[in-house]
C-alpha cells in the first residue's frame, strides 16, 4: 500500500467521490506529477451532488474523469440509507445509528472496477481516501481489509498494481489540514449525505466535515442548513 516508486512518473487510478478526501488525496497525486484518471461512481446514493463536485474536482485539476453508472447494482444493495428508501441518521459517526449508511461490499465494488481499469491501461497503483475516521462504522475502509484486497486482486490479476491509501491512518482533521497546505477548494466538494441543496450539517458526514475545519482553525467555506 505504500508509494514504492516515487522515482518515475506515476499513472495513477484515482476514486473520485467529490468529497473532501478524495479530493484532497487528488491534489496529493496531482502534487506529485501523477498521470491520473478519476473514475467516479453512480451507485444511485441519495447525495448524487458528489459527482457534480467530483466533476468541478476534475476539472480544476485537468484530469481525465470518468463517470461510471452502476446505479442497477446499488438498487440492488437495499438496507441502506444512501441507497434505500431509510431517514438519513443524524449524530456522530460513533453512533450505533450511522451503521444504516454502511453500503454492502460498496468498497468491493468500487476498487474491484477501478482495479479492471489499472489493469487495462497499465496504471501503477488504484488510490483511494479511506481513512481512521471510517473505520468504527465501515469495515471496509480498515487497513486489514485494503490489504487482503488488494493481494486478492493481485493474485486474481498476475498484477503488482497497489492499492494506494495514504490516509489509512489519518483522521478527517488531518486531512484537511493537508488539504489546506494544498490549497484544495473545498467550497468544490461534497459531504452531506442528505442530498439537498445544502448540507444539512446534522448527519455524521457534515459533523465530521465541520470538526475538521474546527480542530484545524481552518475556515469553514460550507454553506450549510
Amino acid at each position: 500500500m505504500g508509494l514504492s516508486r516515487d522515482n518515475k512518473k506515476m499513472n495513477s487510478i484515482l476514486i473520485l467521490s467529490g468529497g473532501m478526501d478524495s479530493a484532497t488525496l487528488a491534489y496529493h497525486l496531482k502534487v506529485k506529477k501523477h498521470n491520473i484518471h478519476a473514475i467516479t461512481f453512480n451507485y444511485n446514493q441519495r447525495h448524487k451532488k458528489e459527482i457534480e463536485s467530483a466533476k468541478k474536482v476534475a476539472k480544476n485539476l485537468n484530469i481525465q474523469h470518468t463517470i461510471l453508472d452502476i446505479s442497477n447494482i446499488g438498487n440492488m444493495l437495499k438496507g441502506s440509507s444512501l441507497t434505500d428508501d431509510i431517514a438519513t441518521p443524524h449524530g456522530h459517526y460513533a453512533a450505533d445509528n450511522m451503521k444504516l449508511t454502511v453500503v454492502p461490499n460498496r468498497n468491493t465494488i468500487m476498487l474491484s472496477i477501478a482495479y479492471g481499469i489499472a489493469v487495462s491501461e497499465k496504471s501503477d497503483i488504484v488510490a483511494t481516501a479511506v481513512h481512521a475516521g471510517d473505520h468504527f462504522i465501515y469495515p471496509d475502509c480498515r487497513e486489514s481489509f485494503i490489504k487482503s484486497l488488494e493481494s486478492t486482486l493481485q493474485l486474481g490479476n498476475d498484477s503488482k498494481i497497489e492499492l494506494y491509501t495514504p490516509y489509512i491512518n489519518y483522521s478527517k482533521g488531518d486531512i484537511a489540514l493537508e488539504g489546506d497546505k494544498l490549497l484544495v477548494p473545498y467550497q468544490d466538494t461534497w459531504t452531506c449525505y442528505e442530498g439537498g441543496d445544502k448540507h444539512c450539517g446534522k448527519c455524521g458526514a457534515c459533523i465530521e466535515r465541520k470538526e475538521a475545519f474546527e480542530i484545524n482553525n481552518i475556515k469553514d467555506v460550507t454553506e450549510y442548513l
